[in-house]
Order: structure tokens, then C-alpha cells, then sequence
């Protein structure tokens, strides 16, 4: 056996293994932390966060890097991975019909390699962590806490498979660095930076 399927057992087993642990009262907290509107509250914060370290006139800097930067996470996931590995998810995967815990019949689109979900989160989670710089200590791992338990969801959802969710994170993580990087770079520029 490639160490290609061997990794592909893998990760169906520990799909398997973390779907097949579901709850009634857990399927409804799954799927609100699978919804962007439920973290709303959130991002409003982190944008008083950024106007808090960096001004108003910092915030206004800060907006079109992070518009961008959500832009990249988000259509990177699909077009770079999506679209061009075409991995099917675990809740169209013929092999897994039937052993697959689905909430409220909700699958999305075929393709789900990687996970925008977890592409997204640990993106902004990456660039939170990096432009508070450490302030307050707490920031980084409740931020990274926070992007693990959205990217589990989607797990316990049935719609992605762990390597999904992982790769998700390493690219969003990425994108999140980059992007702390160009923020500095702009603010600097635009004399928002001391």
C-alpha cells in the first residue's frame, strides 16, 4: 500500500471515529459554530481591537489588507485545492453512505479539500495573533483555540475529513502570516505605524 492510500485510511478512520461521536445537543452547537453570523460579535471586537492599537486612521489602513487577505484565504482554498484536487467529501463519498452523521442534511458543495471553514478562521486567527504581539497573552491561544473548534465542527458536521481541516489550517496560518507582514508594511507606509 502507497503511503498515499495509507494517509487516505487515515484520515477516513479518524473521520469515522470523530463523526461517528455525535449528540442532539451537540449537532445544534456544531452547526452554530459553523456560522459565520454567530461569530459577528467577534470580528466587530477585532476590528475595535485593531482601532484600539492602531487608530482610526490605522483601522481605515487596515481594512482593505484584511478584505484582501480574506479574498486570498477563501478563494485560494477553493481554486488551489478545491477545484484542482477534487477530493470528494466525506457525506458524497459513495464508500461512507450510510456510516456518515449528517446534520440536518446539510453537505455543501462536492469538492472538500481543504477546508475553507478552517482556511478562514486560522487565517484570521494567524493575523490576530501576529498584529496584537503577544498583548494580551492570552490572545494566541483563545484565538487558535477558537479556529480549532470551528475546523472540528466541520468534522462532527460530516462535511470534511481531518487532513481537510488540517491542511486548511496550515494554508490559512500561512496566508494569516503573510498578511501580518503586509499589514505592518502598509500601516508603516501610511504613517499609522509608530
Amino acid at each position: 500500500m502507497s503511503l498515499h492510500h495509507r494517509l487516505e485510511a487515515w484520515d477516513r478512520d479518524l473521520f469515522l471515529a470523530i463523526n461517528g461521536v455525535h449528540a442532539p445537543w451537540a449537532d445544534g452547537l456544531m452547526t452554530a459554530l459553523s456560522e459565520m453570523l454567530v461569530w459577528l460579535p467577534l470580528y466587530v471586537l477585532f476590528l475595535f481591537m485593531l482601532r484600539r492599537r492602531f487608530g482610526w486612521k490605522g483601522l481605515c489602513w487596515s481594512l482593505p489588507v484584511i478584505a484582501l487577505m480574506i479574498w486570498c484565504s477563501d478563494s485560494g482554498s477553493v481554486l488551489l485545492f478545491k477545484n484542482t484536487v477534487q477530493r470528494l467529501r466525506p457525506c458524497h463519498q459513495p464508500d461512507l453512505a450510510g456510516l456518515v452523521h449528517v446534520v440536518n442534511g446539510h453537505c455543501g458543495g462536492s469538492f472538500g479539500f481543504v477546508s475553507s471553514h478552517a482556511s478562514n478562521h486560522f487565517t484570521i486567527a494567524a493575523f490576530m495573533t501576529g498584529v496584537l504581539a503577544g498583548r494580551p497573552r492570552w490572545a494566541a491561544p483563545m484565538l487558535f483555540l477558537w479556529a480549532a473548534l470551528v475546523a472540528y465542527s466541520r468534522i462532527y458536521l460530516g462535511v470534511h475529513y481531518p487532513g481537510d481541516v488540517l491542511v486548511g489550517a496550515l494554508y490559512g496560518s500561512l496566508v494569516g502570516a503573510i498578511f501580518v507582514v503586509l499589514h505592518r508594511a502598509v500601516l508603516k507606509r501610511a504613517g499609522a505605524l509608530s
